[in-house]
């Protein structure tokens, strides 16, 4: 006899979606996580880049040379001046699945979106969605809600040729979402990058420049702390720039029809690989492939007909021709070539750029022979104490073998102090959050060599407990959060944990993993009902609760949280559960690592000293603790 309880499987279990239910029901699988915007991942600048990418496409295909973005807290303007879309068709290309002019290969050649879903995914994911099209003095315009059309239209213009597109984001899809202007500022400037004369105005503000990716690394550089200049290499469907600096690990910025693959793939691999081979080849030695590739800055972009990438985010390129014919040369073939021959003759006809290039890799491999003995010992103790290491706190799911949306929320809380980290420990989700512990404030490491980190026992088992010691490959969490008190003691902390991670594993900073929590300063709640009780994180918040909960002539109890040991284990969980705030330590454009450090980390100059005589304030003491007002 069957189980009553058993779910019956039968012509009634199989539900046919329309496409805006399947984006909805799964919009991950269109924009990837969908965070509340302090990440640079996070699906609501997928959005715009969706719809950025078309006006990209037009550009590329020889169709306007301005594109306008105007973004407030939660609605983003983009216009074009390509040539619009066709009038007739409006409404299908916004709202009809694998309907698009880029399946034409001859009306868009090597453009980004080719899968036809990207402002169907926009579409769907926003409470309001405004497609115009302007074309020959004439303009249709169409609106949606949610994917679902509410209202269209048709009229005379004068305004020029090209598309406007209107969105704001669901906020039931999107909880307590806002734009970070730093991560929209990367993304334009990238598009500008790759894009040599286009000119993009962001909220006023214009972005252009006119010597691709070499602008891309004099910005991301220091160019006096360069070993040589950058090399600029250049051909039909790619570019390159590279060069060496002096921070350790590799850097690399990869690009594939426009698209930043944050994850590499394909091409980045065959860069990295023909790198290799060709300096081994021209200096006729067999040089470790780490020395080589030490300290490396480079940059890389290529353009490929029907791009396949390993997800709709397109972060990752796969193994692909150049072409769609079947015998036409492979990604990893192409660049291998063109590094091989164009590198090759470079180094030719530059002597003084070639002698520095060896001087630094010999450099490199001075440094990692001196490393080799502490770095085995250092090895062997902390595999010891990791059997038994009382600093970690370990969770079950990791970021290498995490599923899905399990792999975002990995987490790693560095803090400080055994009240802080226990509270943490108790509240935490063990399944995706791990703790690790500090004693007191850890080593100011600005102006050391790496051999501090395989010194220093603390660095050595935080290096261990990411698993970072060969690149970010292995990284064992998707954000890496310090949690320390607000206070003076607490921010010290902040300061020597990030030039920890500046001076050694900038990569981890520069691809978004590391967070530093806010926690609320202050809990205002009616003394009586504690159900009405509000956190806030600062003194503007604190009166805004005030004013609320004092309506009606009811008493106010206001606590000021004065260190994270303070905070219950109970209250704690609901400041790092979905709600959890995080502010992301984002590298500026024009970021320069050493210089960064130097000036904050390393002696204090003159320089230093002004801008402390100019900034520094007087705070009224708050240190009232369940203040209670009338």
């Amino acid at each position: 006899m069957a189980d009553s309880n058993q779910v019956q499987y039968t012509e009634d279990s199989i539900r046919s979606l329309d496409w805006r239910e399947h984006i909805r029901l799964r919009p991950g699988m269109y924009i990837g996580k969908l965070g509340d915007g302090s990440a640079a991942d996070d699906g609501i600048y997928v959005l715009i880049k969706e719809v950025v990418d078309n006006c990209i496409d037009e550009h590329v295909m020889g169709n306007g040379k301005l594109i306008d973005i105007k973004v407030t807290d939660h609605r983003v303007e983009v216009r074009d001046y390509g040539r619009g879309i066709p009038l007739g068709k409006v409404v299908d290309v916004v709202s009809k699945i694998n309907t698009g002019g880029k399946y034409d290969s001859g009306a868009f050649q090597k453009s980004v979106g080719l899968n036809g879903v990207g402002t169907k995914a926009v579409n769907a994911l926003s409470t309001l969605f405004r497609v115009q099209s302007y074309r020959e003095g004439k303009t249709v315009w169409a609106e949606f809600e949610r994917g679902i059309l509410v209202r269209q239209g048709e009229e005379i213009t004068n305004q020029r040729n090209g598309t406007l597109v209107v969105f704001e984001p669901d906020n039931t899809v999107f909880k307590n979402f806002h734009y970070i202007p730093q991560f929209l500022e990367n993304m334009i400037w990238n598009y500008c990058y790759l894009n040599a004369g286009l000119t993009i105005s962001f909220n006023g503000q214009k972005f252009v420049s006119q010597n691709g990716l070499l602008d891309l690394l004099r910005n991301k550089t220091d160019e006096e702390a360069l070993r040589y200049p950058i090399i600029h290499l250049k051909g039909p469907d790619i570019e390159i720039a590279l060069t060496h600096g002096n921070q350790y690990g590799e850097e690399y910025y990869s690009f594939v029809n426009g698209q930043y693959t944050t994850q590499g793939g394909t091409h980045l691999a065959a860069l990295r690989e023909a790198f290799v081979k060709t300096i081994r080849e021209y200096f006729k030695k067999e040089y470790d492939a780490a020395d080589i590739r030490a300290s490396i800055i480079s940059a890389i972009s290529i353009r490929v007909q029907e791009p396949v990438f390993e997800s709709q985010t397109k972060t990752k390129l796969g193994s692909i021709n150049m072409a769609p014919d079947s015998n036409s040369t492979t990604v990893r073939s192409f660049v291998i070539d063109f590094v091989k021959n164009q590198l090759d003759d470079f180094l030719h006809m530059n002597n003084e750029t070639r002698e520095a290039l060896k001087k630094r890799i010999e450099q490199s491999e001075r440094e990692r022979k001196e490393l080799a003995g502490i770095k085995k010992l250092a090895n062997d103790r902390a595999k010891k104490a990791n059997l038994h290491n009382k600093k970690l706190r370990d969770c079950r799911n990791h970021l290498p073998d995490a599923k899905s949306d399990d792999r975002y929320n990995t987490t790693l809380f560095i803090t400080e102090g055994d009240s802080a980290s226990g509270s943490i420990t108790k509240s935490r989700n063990v399944q995706n959050q791990a703790v690790f512990s500090l004693r007191g404030k850890p080593l100011n490491c600005f102006g050391l060599t790496k051999k501090v980190v395989y010194e220093n026992e603390e660095f050595n088992l935080l290096q261990h407990a990411l698993d970072i010691e060969d690149g970010l490959e292995t990284l064992r969490y998707n954000r890496i959060v310090v949690a320390t008190d607000a206070d003076v003691d607490g921010m010290h902390i902040r300061l020597l944990l990030m030039t920890f991670f500046l001076q050694f594993f900038p990569d981890l900073v520069r691809n978004g993993h590391l967070y530093i929590l806010e926690t609320p300063l202050f809990r205002v709640r009616n003394p009586k009902n504690h159900k009405e009780t509000i956190y806030c994180y600062s003194e503007q918040e604190k009166q805004q609760a005030t004013d609320k909960l004092m309506k009606g002539g009811k008493k106010v109890e206001i606590t000021r949280f004065k260190g994270l040991g303070e905070i219950s284990p109970e209250e704690f969980g609901l400041f790092i559960g979905d709600n959890m705030r995080l502010e992301p330590v984002i590298m500026e454009k024009e970021t320069s690592v050493p210089k960064l450090l130097s000036y904050y980390m390393g002696k204090n100059t003159p320089d230093r000293q002004r801008f402390i005589i100019d900034n520094l304030r007087i705070e009224k003491d708050m240190e009232e603790v369940a203040l209670v007002l009338e």
